[in-house]
């Protein structure tokens, strides 16, 4: 096999988002409110939360620490918030990047003017960027990517006189992923959204003033009147004199996140004009339509399911039960920080109604359980799996025994009888050490080239690999060949193949049947 490839940086992110901001200008007590708003989005964030106010001098201060929104809060802690703006926050990771100092709000001094910022997402080229900001000079004090932001804001200043708006424009369109910020001065807050409109924001009428958050459900606890969505690839400014509004990039997309609506988002929020609930609840009615099933009653995992087991229950006929019931003292396990803790909630959270189950066919709709239907997941033990095997008449020989067709075709199919339906695609995925591969070398491993159009001469780096693929414990074998690699016929021919065995006379094979081997149809 040949394979040429551009060696091009590739960045995982450390700290991986999925939170929920909330932001009031222009409304006295502002902090308490910004309290309600987060303890609203509380299913957003269960690891840390805080809140950031501005009083009237402009002066800005921070209370945030590790746990839910009544763990971190109290009403000492919230006199001292005093101004009639604030941004808050509420924090979910699920993976590094534990500890205070990645809560936010973040909080930034500045000789220019102190700012605060709140993100809900993920920007997929945070760790270039940071490598870019730490060989200019920028000290980081986290290892959330939200922190790049903030340092790109004040790095790509060149007139500090001029307005923060366009500074913060700049520093948006250097930025790639889902993002929703808040960024709050002494005097107003503007609200972004990224060009892709992954993550949702919602802006809100209280009283003479204004409030911003991840989700429409905080407008309610609050008494205040939906006014809007942030659009993708813009940015809005509030302040005392209103609502303006600008785009930082003119390419434009709604690609909203399927998980808000199938998962993250509380029932009773509208995203995007589309009630959450409703969502749930047509998904429900369509998933009938896709998987009928003779059963008794419908149960939904609580709780996010629920509106999808109504409605599939009512376009069923089937009878709507709770099959299941939740400890409500148990959070989303979902955003818990580890595994671990995941696993341990689940099985505290969750508990059956035994007499209502018992003896009943139940449809049990979860909103992401693992979908079975369509593939067969096979061992070296399971009937009509796919096997390597050694024929009696050829060693190494590679034979197929019958394979299970499942729910798309009524019978076994022979080996040499396999039935090809354009509607239908079979792949077969091997487990973990089922191929084995050896590196051939190649003439010329390594090569630069320079294309003058693009970027004024971008400089590629080609990387060329020459290896031979094989599935463990099977081992190629002919010696001579009609040309320099092995052509599809000689692979092709079972002849060329045997099996790996130990030196000596006595030799020990390796079992080619512990395999692990699923295979998956689609539909086309």
């Amino acid at each position: 096999m040949h394979k040429e490839s551009i060696m091009q940086p590739i960045c995982d992110r450390e700290l991986h988002e999925e939170c929920g901001v909330f932001g009031v200008v222009g409304v006295p007590d502002a902090a308490n409110l910004t309290y309600y708003g987060l303890h609203s989005l509380q299913h957003r964030g269960q690891e840390g939360c805080g809140n950031v106010s501005v009083s009237k001098e402009g002066a800005m201060r921070r209370v945030r620490g590790e746990g839910l929104v009544t763990e971190v809060f109290n009403e000492a802690k919230l006199a001292n918030l005093a101004g009639d703006m604030a941004i808050g926050h509420v924090r979910y990771s699920t993976a590094g990047g534990g500890g205070t100092e990645n809560i936010q709000p973040f909080l930034f001094h500045h000789n220019t003017g102190d700012f605060a910022l709140a993100h809900n997402g993920n920007i997929v080229n945070a760790d270039l960027l940071r490598n870019y900001l730490e060989n200019k000079g920028s000290l980081f004090q986290s290892t959330s990517d939200s922190e790049v932001f903030a340092h790109l804001i004040k790095k790509e200043v060149r007139n500090h006189n001029r307005p923060r708006i366009y500074s913060i424009i700049e520093a948006l369109n250097m930025l790639e992923g889902a993002f929703a910020f808040l960024v709050m001065t002494a005097n107003r807050i503007y609200a972004c959204r990224d060009k892709y409109g992954l993550r949702p924001l919602s802006i809100g009428r209280l009283g003479d003033g204004y409030v911003v958050s991840s989700e429409t459900c905080a407008f309610d606890v609050l008494g205040a009147e939906f006014v809007r969505d942030v659009e993708p690839g813009e940015i809005v400014t509030i302040d005392s004199e209103g609502i303006r509004s600008r785009d930082f990039s003119q390419y434009k997309r709604c690609e909203m996140c399927s998980m808000e609506y199938i998962y993250f988002a509380r029932p009773d929020s509208d995203i995007e004009g589309c009630n959450v609930h409703a969502y749930r609840k047509e998904s429900g009615r369509l998933l009938f339509g896709e998987a009928p099933a003779e059963a008794d009653i419908v149960v939904g995992v609580p709780d996010s399911s629920l509106s999808a087991a109504m409605g599939y229950a009512e376009a069923s006929g089937l009878p709507y039960e709770m099959g299941l019931i939740k400890n409500k003292y148990i959070g989303r396990t979902f955003i818990q920080p580890s595994q671990e803790l995941r696993e341990k909630g689940v099985r505290m959270k969750l508990s059956a109604v035994r007499t209502i189950v018992k003896g009943k066919r139940v449809v049990l709709v979860d909103d992401s359980m693992p979908v079975e239907h369509g593939y067969d997941a096979a061992t070296a033990s399971t009937t009509g799996a796919v096997k390597v095997v050694a024929s009696d008449a050829t060693t190494g020989q590679i034979n197929l025994a019958d394979v299970k067709k499942g729910d798309f075709y009524p019978a076994n199919v022979a080996a040499d009888a396999y039935v090809v339906e354009a509607t239908h695609y079979i792949s077969y995925v091997l487990g973990d050490g089922a191929i084995e591969y050896t590196d051939c070398g190649a003439k010329t491993p390594y090569e630069m080239d320079r294309n003058p159009a693009v970027k004024g001469g971008q400089d590629l780096l080609y990387s060329r690999q020459r290896k031979c693929w094989a599935p463990y414990g099977i081992s190629f074998t002919k010696a001579s060949m009609a040309s320099a690699s092995p052509t599809d016929a000689e692979l092709a021919k079972g002849a060329n193949w045997e099996l790996v065995s130990s030196a000596g006379t006595t030799k020990t094979y390796i079992d080619p049947k512990t395999i692990p081997i699923a295979r998956i149809i689609s539909l086309g």
